[in-house]
């Protein structure tokens, strides 16, 4: 007895030119801007603030409303926290650097040209 089922949704999945596809824009999934908002929220300021809830007390210094995208968040990210000696995360577009470096941070934002203020206590 033939299936009844439905032809799968999607189409071109793989591309032995460019590798994995993305069944949206059917561009390579490297060059996929599909989920990518188109410029970054907010008012151009870089606000610096500290924050120790749910972190068992630790210290963490959160970087937020950076004007970058993608990797050149991710690159600014790297030489903060080298800057600082210190380990951290990039997550859902906020900086997180481990440990007291507000006033550190500031300093490195302000020399690569950004508008940089203190948040929080």
């Amino acid at each position: 007895m033939p299936s009844m089922r439905k032809p799968a949704a999607g189409g071109l999945v793989y591309s032995t030119d460019s590798g994995r596809m993305c069944p949206t824009c059917r561009q390579a999934v490297a060059d996929c801007r599909c989920g990518q908002p188109a410029a970054p929220q907010g008012d151009g300021t870089v606000r610096v603030s500290r924050e120790t809830q749910g972190r068992g007390g630790k210290a963490v210094t959160l970087v937020r409303g950076v004007p970058l995208q993608g990797e050149m968040l991710a690159a600014l990210g790297k030489r903060l926290r080298a800057a600082c000696g210190a380990g951290g995360t990039l997550k859902d577009g906020v900086l997180e650097i481990q440990g007291e470096h507000r006033d550190r941070v500031v300093e490195l934002l302000l020399k690569e040209g950004f508008k940089v203020k203190k948040a929080g206590g």
